[in-house]
């Protein structure tokens, strides 16, 4: 079967987007044929392990994909996005932080979503199983696909009872609380120096139960649950931006799963434990901050990819300029100017450390005026250059887990 023809025609029918790897690499993709733009800005979307055949991928409830593999081929199918909302402008700029489009292709891109049908979650997934008969000759019905999630869980519960039966007879118990708590409140308070002490001086010997058979894959398990409990509950409490720290919690446990031994996963997790204490103290919010102020700071921070101005801030929680030029300086001692420049050029420093972006493209991202300019602020805020700073920030030049 010609399965590129095949999802050429299925979009030009619905304008339903569609997309093919091979391997794991991107082969076609219906979004980046009419945007012109290279068919990898969606591979990272779709890198995640299929859960079933066809299955429901992705973690947003208001925009869907769709995966089907092509039994035997190497092939991958993926639909979507679909929305089953209404397509707002909040969608949008979910969107486009989500594969990281340059704020030029806004206005494509909003025509493109808006171009797309709203789809309910059961036409959605009758789709799914229409592909998977045509590509791989097999039948499944609705309900086979939305109840086997459900067989599944049961059958957990079953199995998760006897094995809490089993640890309590052989007093298997957990004494990680109290050690966790102090640890992610030092995370919350963005304090490196305490956090690094705290380690030092900590002599408790931590039983934390068996989350895998082998050694290594519980290494790595426990990594998973200590990257998303330090951002859910350290960074983002601590003032860490929300959609930032998931990223960043995604990355954390993308290049866990490259590691191969237990030595380099405890000092991954402390690499990444110190990451998100210094994010949160880097983005603290210092008591006695008022409520417009706190919004107006979350509401910039949510808008560096996007040509933020001092009107626009303060009317995102409906105050004059004067207003909230005001209150900054009072409640935080900085311009309002000025922390729009340090939100855009913090988010430079993570895009430089963890990104892969040339400066152009960064440049470009955060709305500066031109790549000179970016370069120049840079280097006047932190004393050296973008690149400079990417070469010191290399992961390998810190230090591991104690």
């Amino acid at each position: 079967m010609d399965y590129l023809s095949l999802c050429k025609n299925f979009f030009a029918a619905t304008n339903i987007p569609v997309s093919l790897t091979k391997d794991g690499n991107s082969v076609y993709s219906s979004l980046g044929e009419t945007l012109a733009i290279p068919y990898e800005y969606h591979r990272e979307l779709f890198d995640m392990a299929p859960v079933n055949n066809p299955c429901f991928c992705g973690d947003s409830p208001d925009i869907e994909y769709g995966r089907v593999q092509i039994e035997g081929t190497g092939y991958d199918l993926f639909l979507g996005p679909v929305f089953n909302v209404p397509v707002t402008k909040e969608l949008i700029r979910q969107y486009m932080r989500e594969v990281a489009f340059p704020l030029a292709l806004r206005e494509q891109i909003t025509e493109l979503l808006c171009s797309i049908p709203q789809t309910s979650h059961m036409q959605f997934a009758r789709y799914l199983i229409f592909f998977h008969q045509c590509l791989n000759n097999k039948s499944t019905n609705l309900q086979e696909l939305l109840q086997e999630d459900e067989e599944y869980a049961r059958n957990r519960m079953i199995r998760h009872t006897d094995r809490m039966v089993a640890d309590q007879d052989e007093m298997n118990y957990h004494n990680s609380y109290y050690f966790e708590l102090e640890m992610y409140q030092h995370i919350k308070e963005g304090d490196v120096k305490k956090l690094k002490k705290f380690f030092s001086e900590s002599r408790l010997a931590l039983r934390e139960g068996k989350m895998a058979k082998s050694p290594l894959r519980h290494a790595k398990n426990l990594f998973i649950t200590a990257t998303a409990k330090a951002g859910i509950l350290g960074a983002i409490p601590g003032g860490a931006d929300i959609e930032k720290t998931y990223q960043l919690t995604d990355y954390y446990v993308q290049e866990c799963e490259q590691l191969q031994t237990i030595d380099e996963i405890h000092h991954l997790m402390y690499v990444m434990i110190m990451d998100f204490c210094q994010r949160s103290g880097e983005t603290h919010i210092p008591e006695g901050i008022s409520p417009d102020v706190y919004q107006c700071m979350t509401y910039i921070r949510n808008h560096t990819n996007e040509p933020v101005s001092i009107e626009e801030a303060a009317a995102s929680v409906n105050r004059s300029s004067s207003y909230m030029m005001k209150h900054f300086k009072n409640e935080l001692g900085i311009n309002m100017g000025a922390y729009i420049m340090r939100c855009k050029l913090e988010e430079a420093k993570s895009l430089l450390t963890y990104s892969k972006k040339s400066l152009a493209e960064i440049s470009s991202y955060l709305c500066f005026s031109s790549q000179s300019y970016f370069q120049n602020v840079f280097k006047k805020q932190y004393g050296v250059t973008p690149l400079q700073y990417r070469k010191q920030t290399k992961r390998g030049s810190l230090t591991g887990f104690p």
